[in-house]
């Protein structure tokens, strides 16, 4: 099936306050209403001002189309393509990118007091206000790097003890509903977060040469090493940080 071109155009009184989203499939033209704005809108081509629609859009699009008949849920952008279904090469790509250029210790090193400056003197339930019903709220975002930094805790050493290990996937969703991450006391996250965060840098910054080069057979994305897990974590760390700036610039609005 052929993939639709999307063209998304910001909210204005000429179009009743929503987003109007245009796409082709299958040499036949659909139309629908959108009826939020996204932050980043498609652009068009040879339009000033316009960017390009980050993933978590493109998860949005998919909601709003699944199911629809003759229509594909692999989005594009006249300008960059980009797949709703981000195959795990595509997302290795996408996070080691943030972090490209950067020194992982001093990026991790920074992540917390960074978030800690962003909620301060915000209130808990705006924290747990979520953007949208189908994305993590401020609050869920820290208590999922919680998780990620436990994850990672255990991986690392997993890895250390026994160079070339099995390394299992998880499955953050789950977990986030298990542990009613919802409801967490944000501060209280983001404490746990900070302990964890410096207990694992100074592991990292004691390791030997040679242990920077063990790796464990993740299970859906291969094998991985110390030095591709810091990396790939210092780029998480980024990936989320512009996430909870990009929510509380919406509640500014």
């Amino acid at each position: 099936m052929e993939k639709p071109a999307c063209r998304l155009f910001p909210k204005s009184a000429a179009n009743r306050g929503g987003a109007y989203l245009f796409f082709r499939t299958g040499g036949n033209r659909r139309r629908r209403w959108v009826r939020r704005q996204f932050d980043t809108p498609i652009c068009r081509l040879g339009d000033p001002g316009f960017t390009n629609v980050n993933f978590c859009q493109t998860r949005e699009l998919d909601r709003i189309f699944s199911g629809r008949k003759g229509i594909s849920g692999d989005w594009t952008c006249p300008t960059r393509s980009r797949a709703m279904n981000e195959t795990i090469e595509q997302y290795k790509q996408r996070i080691q990118g943030y972090a490209a250029g950067k020194d992982p210790l001093k990026v991790q090193a920074k992540t917390a007091e960074k978030i800690e400056k962003l909620i301060k003197r915000i209130p808990s339930a705006k924290l747990r206000k979520r953007p949208a019903p189908d994305k993590w709220s401020i609050t869920e975002i820290i208590a999922h790097l919680e998780d990620a930094e436990i994850v990672t805790s255990y991986r690392m050493r997993r890895i250390l003890g026994a160079p070339g290990t099995a390394i299992e996937a998880y499955d953050q969703e789950k977990w986030a509903e298990a542990e009613n991450n919802a409801k967490r006391d944000p501060q209280a996250a983001l404490g746990v977060f900070k302990a964890l965060r410096a207990a694992n840098l100074t592991l990292l910054k004691s390791l030997k040469p040679e242990q920077w080069k063990h790796f464990g057979m993740h299970a859906e994305r291969g094998e991985e090493s110390i030095e591709r897990i810091t990396q790939m974590i210092a780029g998480h760390d980024i990936n989320h940080v512009i996430q909870i700036e990009a929510i509380l610039g919406g509640q500014r609005k």
